[in-house]
């Protein structure tokens, strides 16, 4: 039975059930499908794969142009269900982001006028826009179906999910143990609601400054890239942590693929503590409880891949 404690700073995901299921159909046939690209040679899939954590096991990816991009590709998975998007926060609507993503030069290389004459030159395409939007494709068109499908990708079931709506016996004792130490060492300030962050913006940095080896692009720089505020440099939006055990590598950066050298990392430069052995496999025992189930299946992690 159902009954998540309201006091739990923390909230079981929840499946969406008012999407248009002929608009999700649509959008996971863009989303793996290299049309959207200047190209043809790269769809979202490439850096959000869906079979496994809803990204690549790669620091950080490589552009059409060679360039590594600025930051390491978060997971697509319950991305609807975050305020804030992008590793800076620039975006607050999904389809925005996406097109950014299709214009940026490094990313999809697309350019609308492009894109919209191949996707009108398809018959199947042609005739579902169609079908569903009552006319011509248009560029708010195809933002929609990615966007509805992209809030579709919802990984719930997972065993803190569970614990949450009740379920005692989903976690372990060490499990739970983690899940305190969580609370009481002040992780839950950052990491809150049902994706356990995703929608407020932290320095990296509070108490013990990382180092910001960067030298390739300005992605360090964080928020001050958009804003030119001096306090707003090495500021990042706060990751969503769902699924975090089998999306690494870790931080904007992609700097580590350990989760246990993650979150000595987060301990020092976050909580300005050095977390014993014990309070670190604690907390990624609760960790590894984030993993949710998409399709009836359990994530898995990405196979490593290679930087180059």
């Amino acid at each position: 039975m159902d009954h998540a404690n309201p006091r739990e700073p923390l909230a079981p995901l929840e499946i969406p059930n008012r999407l248009d299921t002929s608009k999700v159909q649509l959008g996971a046939a863009l989303f793996s499908d290299p049309i959207l690209s200047g190209m043809n040679k790269l769809s979202c899939i490439t850096c959000h794969d869906l079979t496994k954590g809803g990204t690549v096991n790669a620091k950080r990816t490589i552009g059409y142009k060679g360039r590594l991009h600025r930051f390491n590709a978060p997971t697509i998975f319950n991305v609807g269900n975050n305020y804030r998007l992008g590793w800076r926060g620039d975006f607050t609507s999904l389809e925005d982001q996406n097109e950014r993503v299709l214009l940026d030069e490094n990313l999809m290389a697309a350019t609308w006028p492009t894109l919209l004459s191949r996707l009108r030159a398809s018959p199947h395409y042609s005739s579902s826009f169609d079908r569903i939007y009552g006319h011509p494709i248009q560029r708010a068109d195809v933002l929609d179906a990615l966007a509805t499908f992209q809030r579709s990708l919802v990984t719930p079931n997972s065993p803190f999910d569970r614990y949450l709506k009740g379920d005692d016996g989903a976690l372990t004792q060490n499990e739970i143990e983690g899940y305190h130490l969580f609370k009481e060492y002040g992780c839950v300030s950052c990491h809150q609601g049902s994706n356990i962050g995703g929608n407020m913006f932290q320095k990296f940095g509070i108490f013990s400054p990382p180092s910001m080896a960067s030298s390739e692009n300005d992605g360090d720089l964080g928020r001050f890239t958009l804003t030119g505020k001096e306090d707003d440099r090495g500021v990042f939006r706060v990751p969503s942590l769902r699924n975090v055990a089998v999306t690494a590598p870790y931080f904007h950066d992609g700097r580590v693929s350990s989760l246990p050298e993650a979150v000595e990392i987060m301990g020092r430069s976050q909580l300005g503590r050095r977390l014993t052995s014990h309070d670190v496999d604690s907390l990624v025992a609760f960790l590894n409880t984030l993993t949710g189930e998409y399709n009836g299946h359990r994530l898995q992690a990405a196979p490593s891949a290679s930087d180059n």
